[in-house]
């Protein structure tokens, strides 16, 4: 063997050995400190799963309408009365589901929703998800961990503190909200909030009228 030869035999190794470890690198969610899993390919992932929270449960579902939010998001805070009004409309015909899909821009966003399936843990999802969007200019955008003040907003609840603070500390619940979180990013969730009607992924309207009149066609298909 030549020594150009050789040459561009060790180039080619190098370059297979670092197109290798980048495909890696590209694959872990870069909010992620360690064990990070890879994102599912797209026929994978998927908008709702047997386990994801619900905010209604009609006993005749005629659609489905998943939100991926983050928590300290301006936005989704921003829509969320228009949410809470159309389920208070269409409840009893549209299941509502929430995925937990925290942006790394945010510095208490994960935190909040660990703190939001801790207490989802003892039935009270829905009260702690409200108590969130409630309390979000107090919290929101500081820099310092508020793990503590979420804490008081269980305690608030009356939930049983023991409990809360071992479903916070146990790395499944931490795994619960990494799980939506990979499958947003396998469905290629571009920010927040994000909608998803039918596993069809829909441009967040503008206003209310605008979802409420979405809603109204699709349920009149």
């Amino acid at each position: 063997m030549t020594k150009l030869k050789k040459s561009l035999l060790v180039v080619a190794v190098i370059l297979m050995a670092f197109a290798a470890a980048f495909g890696t690198f590209l694959l872990v969610k870069p909010d992620e400190d360690t064990g990070a899993a890879a994102i599912p390919a797209a026929g994978e992932a998927q908008a709702v799963r047997p386990d994801s929270r619900r905010l209604t449960s009609p006993q005749r579902s005629e659609l489905t309408l998943v939100e991926f939010l983050d928590f300290e998001c301006e936005a989704c805070h921003a829509v969320h009365p228009a949410v809470e009004k159309l389920r208070e409309e269409y409840g009893d015909r549209v299941t509502f589901v929430v995925r937990y899909f925290p942006m790394p821009g945010h510095r208490n966003s994960r935190t909040a929703a660990v703190a939001v399936e801790a207490a989802a843990r003892q039935g009270r999802f829905e009260d702690m998800y409200r108590k969130m969007f409630a309390t979000q200019k107090e919290w929101g955008e500081l820099r310092n961990s508020q793990a503590g003040t979420f804490r008081s907003y269980a305690e608030q609840l009356g939930l049983d503190m023991k409990r809360f603070d071992a479903a916070v500390a146990d790395p499944a619940t931490e795994e619960r909200v990494a799980a939506d979180q990979r499958d947003g990013m396998g469905l290629n969730v571009p920010g927040t909030p994000t909608f998803f009607v039918d596993g069809e992924r829909i441009g967040t309207p503008r206003t209310y009228e605008a979802f409420k009149a979405l809603i109204e066609e699709r349920l009149a298909r």
